[in-house]
């Protein structure tokens, strides 16, 4: 019998020897940090800070998933999306997950259940995602943000893992949260 793969322990990195905030965004900043290599070499990189975000897989009780239809300016297209956003200032994840539910669906949850918390582009930047699984919603009205141009599309469940499969879902944090939520028995008849 094949035994299980070695699990990868963190390894934390000393504070780094310079920091220095290229922009300050209004939710973001850039920074320039400079760490000491284990042989002493100076190892520069650019990072994103970010204070943390959150996504939601909206379940409703006839068995539909609520996607949406977002506007993305960075990649220049609208694309199939769960609900998500930014953590504020001192907001805890579940929290904000049930806000942006709200906001951006017009759904509010009886629950809210954590799925887990992954970082989403660890090569560029420190955000640190946190999936909800939202169960019991009542619907009360999108409160979007200025700015927001978002659909509510609610599917079925054999109908979302179809779009990962054809292509049609190609946003990461949609995808994986919509996967863990299928793997942790969320998207079965009689989910936990």
């Amino acid at each position: 019998m094949e035994q299980p793969a070695e699990r990868v322990t963190e390894r934390a990195f000393e504070r780094p020897l310079e920091r220095t905030v290229l922009c300050k965004g209004r939710r973001f900043d850039f920074e320039r940090v400079v760490y000491a290599a284990p042989g002493g070499e100076r190892i520069e990189r650019e990072v994103v800070r970010h204070p943390g975000a959150v996504v939601v897989v909206p379940l409703l009780d006839d068995g539909r998933i609520v996607l949406i239809r977002n506007r993305r300016y960075a990649v220049g297209t609208t694309l199939w999306e769960l609900p998500a956003g930014t953590l504020e200032a001192g907001e805890e994840p579940a929290r904000c997950a049930a806000r942006e539910l709200t906001e951006e669906t017009g759904f509010r949850a009886r629950t809210v259940d954590p799925l887990g918390s992954f970082y989403t582009t660890p090569g560029l930047t420190d955000e640190l995602m946190h999936a909800y699984c939202a169960r019991g919603l009542t619907e009360v009205g999108q409160a979007l943000e200025p700015g927001e141009e978002i659909e509510v599309h609610p599917v079925p469940r054999a109908d979302a893992i179809r779009m990962l499969d054809d292509g049609d879902l190609i946003d990461a944090k949609s995808m994986l949260a919509l996967l863990i939520a299928q793997r942790r028995g969320f998207l079965d008849g009689d989910a936990p």
